[in-house]
């Protein structure tokens, strides 16, 4: 979209033009609401957050200066409702003053954040393509993967805020900290305790700025679905490196401050091994999805008296891109399966879906 069109919008807007201001609007929402995913950790909130930035954007229409670009405007007002938000969120800080360890030995980060949500890459492709005279990094893999945006809610918030206002959107020091009312020594101070909070958290792992291949990846995507659907011990310990990391977020009704993670190869088939050798009533069905950049599989499983397959959870897996172990999984993400409809995954997989069924559903995902 070419800057000219979006100058008409803004006057058309300035001038009253409701319309006008909601084609501005939805040309940068895709933006914001990855932002505001960063920020909150959920896809939902940030939803919710980017709705209210553009209605305090409307409300207050006649008060922008064109100073800034309608896009810093618009990042300025979603980066205070999400700071807003976040103030008022008492419980979620309490579950992080939850240490990282357990036994001294290291959580895994996503299972620090029992409400981190995924998003879809159709998001992310959908920034690239409005942004793509943007730099790389606003949707680089390596800052949207869960386990980043997990790290990223133990920052602080107002150093979140200037991580991703420098670190992935992009504004100079002067910039950050004029929009959040700091001195520019302050932003400066606040993104380095930032970076080295990060680094903490995520570690050196070459993955982190060299992931697998999206071809290797699927490759193990599909080899992976065919070992859990058909409970091949064998194969699937052929799969996962020999230090492998599974987490589970608590399911809706349990206590969130509790995430199940166990690892090592050998612990983690055992684990496994009664669901996926129990009776065929629990058989179950996984259909590939990108998340966060990342593979991922969305479970399916049989319910007593009821027809075909119903959703049981989102995996998402951390593939090793090089070395002895390259092309196996590290890390076995499990998250809710209260996502799938935001995530235009199907609720209910037919007993015997058609070929056009089976067609159908795959380009879906």
């Amino acid at each position: 979209m070419s800057n000219e069109q979006v100058q008409q919008w803004l006057a058309e807007a300035r001038a009253g033009d409701a319309d006008a201001f909601g084609r501005l609007a939805e040309h940068h929402r895709p933006e914001l609401v990855l932002h505001a995913y960063r920020m909150l950790g959920r896809l939902d909130d940030a939803e919710d957050a980017v709705q209210d930035a553009i209605l305090r954007a409307w409300q207050s229409i006649d008060d922008f200066r064109g100073d800034a670009s309608v896009r810093t405007w618009l990042h300025r007002l979603t980066t205070n409702v999400c700071l807003d938000r976040r103030r008022t969120s008492e419980r979620r800080r309490r579950l992080l003053e939850r240490t990282a360890v357990d036994q001294h030995v290291v959580v895994p980060i996503v299972g620090t954040v029992p409400w981190v949500q995924a998003v879809p890459d159709a998001l992310l492709d959908a920034v690239d393509t409005i942004n793509d005279s943007h730099e790389d990094r606003l949707t680089s893999r390596e800052t949207v993967e869960i386990g980043f945006i997990a790290a990223l809610q133990h920052l602080p918030d107002r150093q979140r805020a200037v991580f991703l206002l420098r670190d992935t959107v992009g504004w100079s020091a002067k910039e950050t900290a004029a929009e959040l009312e700091m001195s520019v020594s302050a932003a400066n101070a606040a993104l380095h305790r930032a970076r080295t909070t990060m680094r903490d958290a995520l570690g050196e792992r070459e993955e982190w700025s060299r992931p697998a291949t999206t071809a290797m990846e699927d490759k193990v995507v599909s080899r992976w679905i065919t070992a859990i659907e058909t409970g091949d011990d064998e194969a699937i310990a052929g799969l996962v490196s020999a230090d492998v990391v599974v987490s589970h977020q608590p399911l809706a009704g349990q206590d969130t401050a509790q995430i199940g993670w166990y690892a090592g190869r050998t612990v983690v088939i055992e684990a496994w091994a009664p669901a996926l050798h129990a009776s065929p009533s629990l058989e179950m069905k996984l259909l590939p999805v990108r998340v966060n950049r990342q593979p991922g599989l969305a479970s399916y499983i049989r319910i007593p008296d009821k027809p075909g397959h119903h959703a049981f959870g989102l995996e998402i897996l951390r593939i090793v891109p090089s070395g002895p172990e390259a092309g196996r999984v590290a890390e076995v993400i499990n998250l809710r399966s209260d996502q799938f409809e935001q995530l235009g995954l199907p609720l209910t997989l037919p007993e015997n879906p058609t070929p056009e069924e089976k067609t159908h559903q795959e380009r879906k995902i």
